[in-house]
Parts: structure tokens; sequence; C-alpha cells
């Protein structure tokens, strides 16, 4: 078992190459499409949002907090 909090750290360039791989797609969807029809057509990117127009929409994030939480549908809706 190897348990280092830090991996990525010793590596940076690749780490940095792997992370800018891994999102850039995510925003070039938010560029191009918008926040709003990107949400609406990525699935993934509407599971990662917490908040929009100052609505919590983040299940886990409002039961740490004991605050009410709405659901990201009704603001992404087509």
């Amino acid at each position: 078992h190897y348990a280092v909090a830090n991996m990525p750290g010793a590596v940076p360039r690749t780490s940095t190459i792997a992370l800018n791989n891994a999102t850039l797609p995510y925003a070039q969807q938010l560029a191009g499409k918008g926040y709003l029809k990107a949400l609406q057509d990525n699935q993934a990117l509407s599971l990662g949002l917490n908040t929009i127009n100052g609505k919590l929409t983040n299940k886990g994030v409002a039961e740490a907090l004991n605050i009410k939480c709405d659901s990201e549908k009704e603001f992404i809706q087509v």
C-alpha cells in the first residue's frame, strides 16, 4: 500500500498536462455553448453543479450545511 497525498507533485509537468487534457473539453463546451446550454447537453457538467442563480443545487453540500437544496433541473430545463 502506498499512500502519498500529493503524487501529482512528484511529476508536475505530466500531471499538469493530464489535468489540462481532462478539463479542457469541459471549458470548451462552456465557452462555446454558454453555461446553460453546456449544462443541458452534458450530464457530467450538470452533476458537478453546486450553485446556480444564487441557489444551492448540491445535495451533499446542502446536507452538510443544513440548508435547503434546490434541484438543478428547474434551472437548466430545455
